[in-house]
């Protein structure tokens, strides 16, 4: 069958190709319904990219964080019409040691290889999970996000040595807050503190135990394990500022891209014994989770309020809207409504 395509060919530039899409026995073809605007699409649309990595990964179809609906299954896994969470992280071998997502031979949708801005994909049925047609699709439309918090979680849990008292996120952003919800859930018996710049996105995180502005931290407050959700050229100061407060012994979970390299105080790193881990993207286990996590625990509601705005997509234009309008939300997700 004849697939329609919306490729970024150039910074700002998208454009409709066609392709054919084979049916065979063994993938489901689904037809994407509500996708959602991640930072690094917005940093290839917009070409925040180095010139090197634009001319080798374009042109290519954006958007990695999506829900679906299964149009055809020959493998018997799915009904059709079944609400579906893609898994963009494709393994093309497994490793009793590294997870998928770590596995350098791995091919992530939207980084090197089409996204799900299309009409149709074909995919395995392994790298789908069904969810509950009951979640609110709009925040099912963003679960990758939400599943990379919920890996960064369960990492920290399998390193951090058991004192949990307390734990900071550095970070008022979506990912900081996607954070703290999970957290809340996952360690009701730790106290959660939320660090930022901005004391209006800071009003959001009413659900957490301590809300800090960075400038106003005091000398003494310590934490036993802290998250970095910064990214950018913020990422030195919050790195720094954690190992400053952070108890010896800590663990320090690294979330955030930087484009750059981070100079951070290793001495001190070394006097206090700190352990740093780096986390991202997910893997299957971590959609499964997540899926569970949106339609069980009375905690999920609060991602709605990450529903920054929704936009219906009719047109190649319509996309460039979106992605503009993303570009002056400063806390929340752009969704958008796939009608192409």
């Amino acid at each position: 069958m004849i697939n329609e395509v919306y490729q970024l060919t150039s910074p700002r530039y998208i454009q409709g190709t066609f392709e054919e899409i084979v049916l065979d026995r063994d993938h489901v073809l689904i037809h994407p319904l509500h996708m959602s605007i991640c930072k690094a699409d917005q940093r290839y649309y917009q070409g925040n990219r180095p010139k090197a990595v634009l001319e080798q990964k374009l042109p290519m179809a954006l958007i990695h964080e999506c829900v679906a609906t299964v149009e055809y299954d020959p493998t018997g896994t799915f009904r059709t019409g079944d609400r579906v969470i893609p898994i963009p992280n494709t393994p093309v071998e497994t490793d009793p040691i590294v997870a998928e997502n770590y596995l350098r031979s791995s091919k992530f949708r939207s980084s090197g290889f089409d996204g799900f801005m299309q009409d149709y994909v074909s995919m395995d049925p392994e790298r789908l999970v069904a969810i509950d047609s009951g979640v609110n699709q709009d925040v099912a439309a963003f679960t990758e996000l939400i599943s990379v918090c919920m890996h960064v979680l369960d990492r920290l849990d399998g390193m951090a040595h058991a004192r949990r008292q307390n734990i900071g996120i550095w970070g008022d952003g979506n990912l900081g807050f996607i954070t703290a919800v999970l957290m809340k859930s996952l360690m009701p018996d730790t106290a959660v503190t939320i660090l930022g710049r901005n004391y209006d996105k800071l009003s959001w995180f009413s659900f957490t135990d301590d809300r800090i502005q960075i400038d106003e931290l005091p000398d003494d407050r310590m934490f036993d394990h802290c998250i970095e959700c910064v990214g950018g050229p913020g990422a030195q100061n919050a790195i720094n500022q954690m190992i400053d407060h952070i108890n010896p012994e800590g663990t320090i979970a690294l979330t955030g891209v930087s484009e750059n390299n981070v100079p951070i105080n290793t001495r001190m790193v070394l006097e206090k014994g700190l352990r740093l881990f780096g986390s991202s993207r997910s893997g299957r286990p971590d959609f499964v989770k997540t899926v569970d996590f949106l339609e069980h625990d009375p905690n999920a509601h609060y991602l709605q309020n990450l529903i920054g705005a929704v936009c219906d997509i009719h047109s190649i234009p319509d996309i460039h809207s979106a992605f503009n309008k993303d570009l002056s939300l400063r806390l929340g997700k752009t969704v958008l409504h796939w009608n192409l």
